[in-house]
């Protein structure tokens, strides 16, 4: 098998498995350091419970999270060593102080709150899981600092066949970053409400005895899931207009417009010929698309084939058009989640106000279904993000073919692809049962103690 096609995928497959539980982390974070902010001011021994029950979750998630992130600092070196010579005085930076800032900050305030219920005073616990919450995002930040300099670069020079950092200031306030630190928070949050939503929902459709306490969680799940799916979509559409200036393939590709228009229209469902650079058939909306791009109802989109025109002229021969077909569906199924999930919450948000929000019914039957939902949207995203900047691993400096590591042959790749294949599925499996006990078991009993740590047995 081609070597380029096997670093991709194993790249793409430990990436996407270790995206599965960071967003839940960044929302669960926030949503566990609420519940006991609101402990905390109004002692109602409710809210420990909730603490305790989805500190539950959050903690093995977050283990996950950590085993599965460290195998894709390792392939930087490994997978991809000459984009490691060529960017890393760059990528090395952010990542650097991700770990020194957040990651080791993270860690160590997760540890004071898991074994400090007994012995630190409740406000400094508190302040524990806050600071966990908030180093989590912090983290969530400097790495998409080291991504979004692959997506738009600033702040470098070319010396000496690599690229050399002049002006840090210039890398954190890349336009692209501050476009996609949003869309990003508010997708963690929406994930941690989804969550937080079908497993309440869960219980309270089996009349569960802690009634109280999944009828609360549901009500702060419905109100973060409408707030995190308002401002996605809204980061997103920010995004959207910042793509068609810095990344017009990308744009097109999503699109698969072909050729320029204006005013562009939206495709609501294409069958395209990507070969030919065809539609077989499509059904779109008039002038839509240049009111996401512009805000109006003309403006001018680039189509695949001139932008492909413009990049041979700018980078010279090649193929800079990238898979339409992965772009175009990802995007689909990002926006398409997106949209499910504004329904369900919104008409949760109008249950809590006829006040029938945790009344048994097909609501709380559907929920548990829906938590998938956000997990799909979020890999839909960065599958998108990713594939749509093809062929560049570095957008207009370098290929990915050029990124590579040289001496790594085919079979080498293969072997340790299926060895993390076989690896992650055997964190999997003990990683569900734990996930399916904690979450749907026998709730604890409302009489447990007060201390302990949050993972002693119910």
């Amino acid at each position: 098998m081609d070597a380029l096609f096997l670093h991709r995928l194993q790249f793409a497959s430990t990436t996407l498995y270790h995206f599965l539980f960071v967003p839940l982390t960044l929302g669960l974070s926030l949503l566990v350091a609420v519940m006991q902010t609101l402990w905390f001011r109004t002692g109602d021994d409710t809210y420990r419970q909730m603490v305790k029950f989805w500190g539950k979750l959050f903690l093995l998630n977050f283990a996950m999270g950590v085993v599965t992130g460290i195998v894709q600092e390792f392939q930087f070196g490994m997978n991809w060593s000459e984009y490691s010579r060529f960017v890393g005085d760059i990528f090395g930076g952010p990542l650097a102080i991700e770990a020194l800032m957040a990651f080791f900050v993270e860690s160590t305030f997760i540890g004071l709150w898991i074994f400090g219920w007994e012995r630190l005073s409740r406000r400094v616990h508190l302040a524990c899981i806050w600071m966990v919450a908030i180093a989590s995002n912090i983290s969530a930040f400097w790495i998409l600092t080291a991504n979004s300099f692959m997506q738009e670069p600033t702040g470098y020079v070319l010396r000496n066949g690599r690229a050399e950092m002049v002006d840090f200031f210039a890398l954190v306030t890349n336009p692209h970053l501050w476009v996609q630190v949003p869309h990003v928070f508010f997708s963690g949050l929406c994930t941690g409400a989804f969550v937080v939503m079908g497993v309440s929902a869960f219980h309270l459709a089996r009349r569960t005895e802690r009634h109280d306490v999944f009828a609360r969680s549901l009500r702060m799940g419905v109100v973060a899931g409408c707030v995190g799916t308002v401002m996605v979509m809204m980061a997103g559409h920010t995004q959207a207009q910042h793509m068609v200036k810095a990344q017009p393939m990308k744009m097109a590709a999503a699109e698969a417009l072909w050729t320029s228009e204006d005013p562009a229209s939206f495709s609501l469902f294409t069958v395209g010929n990507e070969r030919e650079q065809r539609d077989v058939f499509s059904v779109r909306i008039p002038s839509l698309l240049s009111v996401l791009a512009y805000n109006r109802t003309d403006g001018r989109v680039e189509g695949l084939h001139e932008l492909q025109a413009q990049y041979v002229a700018k980078y010279g021969p090649g193929d800079y058009v990238p898979p339409v077909a992965i772009t175009y569906w990802s995007f689909r199924a990002m926006v398409g989640g997106g949209v499910a999930m504004l329904a369900l919450a919104f008409l949760g948000l109008f249950r809590f106000y006829r006040g029938r929000l945790d009344e048994p019914g097909r609501y709380l039957r559907l929920l548990p279904w829906c938590i998938p939902l956000p997990f799909i949207a979020n890999s839909a995203g960065w599958l998108m993000t990713e594939v749509g900047r093809q062929p560049w691993i570095v957008f207009g400096l370098l290929r990915v073919e050029q990124g590579m590591s040289p001496t790594v042959s085919s079979g080498m790749v293969l072997t340790s692809l299926i060895a993390f294949t076989a690896l992650y599925t055997a964190l999997l499996v003990p990683f569900l049962f734990l996930m399916r006990k904690f979450a749907f078991g026998p709730a604890a009993p409302a009489h447990e103690p007060a201390t302990g740590p949050v993972l002693a047995p119910f």
